[in-house]
């Protein structure tokens, strides 16, 4: 098999003189549901096993969520009718999958190609085996650029509708930024903390934030992450019941890892599951925590989302509270 690489191809390598030219090109906005994914691939010419493979990575459930939800939603066209059609190719999340003898056997990852804000993967495989295996190889590198996508869309819906004097209040608190919707209001504060929420009849969203002095690497280590925020949730988040309490759903394995943030020199991911512990009360959901070293690393911030959604799919729900947590900006760093 030929050598696999991946390749980012991105707007910034372009010529100067293209870029000047694209400048006065303003791109339509992207189309599509969130976490929705256009599969352009020639399905008629793939064989069950390989589209079992495209199935098992868009297609598995999504982890630390209460009930079983699809990762992604699919459309699938065939690569022409992508090559050829304006409508499709509008699409936010599009994977192009090709198999041709000649082809490469690499991945290309692309952003804003035909609308902004979009990303496209175009996978260029001389077989059906390169195929798989590209897949198989780069399927972190793939989903994560999609809800990399996914968060920035968030934040730009935000931005467009912002509550102003709350992302006010958030920066004057701690000196950074997060983007609200006006639908969230304020809800508590504490030293070092915040809890932002937006309710309706059938939904709540919240988004809790703690800073607390860093003192050692160990505060990263994923149960000191899960002790604390027990210890947030418990001090600050009421429950209807006075004897209950908000805490993390410890019977469900929580997933935590690594990932790039921009503006610090380290974060940790947790997913995971909420649950009021010690009531009657049956009232849980998913959240999400971003744990952020400060510019000057002087400080641990906990940025975290929940979602409480009864009657309804918690999927979308968390995506939105995520992009609120990946939203945020360090106004040190901007300054400078």
């Amino acid at each position: 098999m030929k050598k696999i690489a991946l390749f980012f191809v991105a707007a910034l390598l372009m010529t100067a003189c293209n870029s000047r030219q694209n400048e006065a090109i303003v791109q339509k906005s992207s189309s599509g549901k969130t976490l929705e994914v256009l599969v352009a691939a020639d399905k008629g010419r793939l064989s069950k096993t390989t589209r079992d493979v495209i199935d098992s990575i868009f297609q598995q459930p999504q982890g630390c969520l209460p009930q079983p939800e699809a990762r992604f939603d699919m459309l699938n066209v065939p690569v022409s009718s992508l090559r050829n059609t304006h409508m499709f190719q509008m699409h936010r999340n599009i994977i192009i999958l090709e198999v041709k003898d000649g082809n490469p056997d690499k991945v290309y990852i692309e952003r804003d190609k035909w609308a902004a804000p979009q990303v496209v993967v175009d996978i260029a495989a001389s077989s059906e085996a390169s195929l798989r295996q590209l897949l198989c190889d780069y399927e972190p590198n793939i989903v994560q650029a999609i809800y990399d996508a996914e968060h920035q869309r968030m934040a730009k819906a935000f931005y467009n509708i912002r509550n102003v004097d709350l992302m006010n209040r958030v920066k004057e608190k701690f000196g950074f930024e997060l983007t609200f919707s006006e639908d969230f209001m304020w809800a508590s504060e504490d030293d070092g903390f915040a809890w932002i929420r937006k309710e309706t009849k059938d939904i709540s969203l919240g988004v809790l934030v703690n800073v607390t002095a860093y003192r050692s690497q160990d505060q990263f280590l994923p149960e000191k992450i899960y002790n604390r925020l027990d210890t947030i949730m418990r001090r600050h988040v009421p429950s209807p019941s006075e004897d209950g309490y908000m805490g993390t759903e410890r019977r469900v394995e929580m997933e935590s890892m690594q990932v790039d943030y921009e503006g610090t020199s380290y974060c940790i991911q947790t997913h995971g599951l909420w649950r009021l512990v010690a009531t009657s009360d049956r009232m849980g959901g998913p959240f999400v925590c971003y744990t952020l070293l400060s510019p000057d690393g002087k400080s641990i911030v906990d940025v975290i989302g929940f979602v409480y959604a009864p009657r309804f799919n918690k999927r979308d729900y968390l995506m939105q509270v995520e992009g609120i947590c990946a939203s945020l900006k360090w106004i040190e760093r901007e300054e400078k």
